[in-house]
This record gives C-alpha cells, structure tokens and sequence, in this order.
C-alpha cells in the first residue's frame, strides 16, 4: 500500500538535505517541533496544510513544487506497484502531459532506478 504521508515525508526530507540544512534549522524557522518534523519526514504523521505551509515557507520552496514532486513520486510507485501485480505485459502509468509516458515490462519493482528532476521523469531498467 502506497502512503501519502511517507512519499511526502521523502520529498520534504529530500528538500531539506538539498539545502544542505539540518531538521533543527528547518523546525526553528518553520517553529515547529523537531521531534514533530522528524516524525513527518519519516510518514509517522499526518501533515496539516498549515503545517506544510510553515515547512515550505522555511524550506523556500512552493507548495504547488513540494506537491508536484509528491505526485510524480506517487505516480512511480504506483507504476511500480502495478508492475510487480502483473508480472506479464507492458504496464503503461497515467501521466500529467508534461511527462513523458513510461512503460515497464516484466521488471520487478527493486530493479527499476528512478531519475527524478523537476521537470520530467525517467524510468530506467537496470
């Protein structure tokens, strides 16, 4: 089962340690707990919106970015989710048409690398 608040949870994580900060900078400047971050960039807890809003303002980063990046994730997992259910046949993902459609055959879901940028999302097998 796919979690929504751990794949945000990675994607706030990921954020934080490209800015090279540390959970203490981002909870004081977000004011929020650290003990509370941690448990939201590890998917332990559910985010509010005005607790995301608070993450994001700390983090300089959009929502509408944070968000993006959450859905592209969760488009892969469920693209690999399906993947490893049918283990026969090309299994095409739903996609935003500013991705390109992604096709997997037969590959089991810890094979597949997943190269991520802002702006696209590739699917390789390995």
């Amino acid at each position: 089962m796919i979690l929504l608040r751990r794949l945000l949870g990675d994607v706030l994580r990921r954020q934080r340690q490209r800015q090279g900060r540390t959970l203490r900078e981002v909870s004081s400047s977000a004011r929020v707990s650290l003990g509370y971050l941690s448990e939201v960039e590890r998917g332990q807890k559910e985010a509010s919106s005005e607790l995301l809003s608070a993450i994001c303002d700390a983090l300089d980063v959009r929502m509408s970015e944070l968000m993006r990046e959450v859905s592209d994730d969760l488009a892969l997992a469920e693209l690999a989710e399906s993947a490893a259910a049918v283990p026969s046949g090309p299994v095409h993902a739903p996609v935003r048409p500013m991705l390109n459609a992604v096709s997997v055959t037969g590959v089991p879901p810890e094979r597949v690398t997943i190269k991520a940028p802002a702006e696209a999302v590739d699917v390789v097998a390995a």
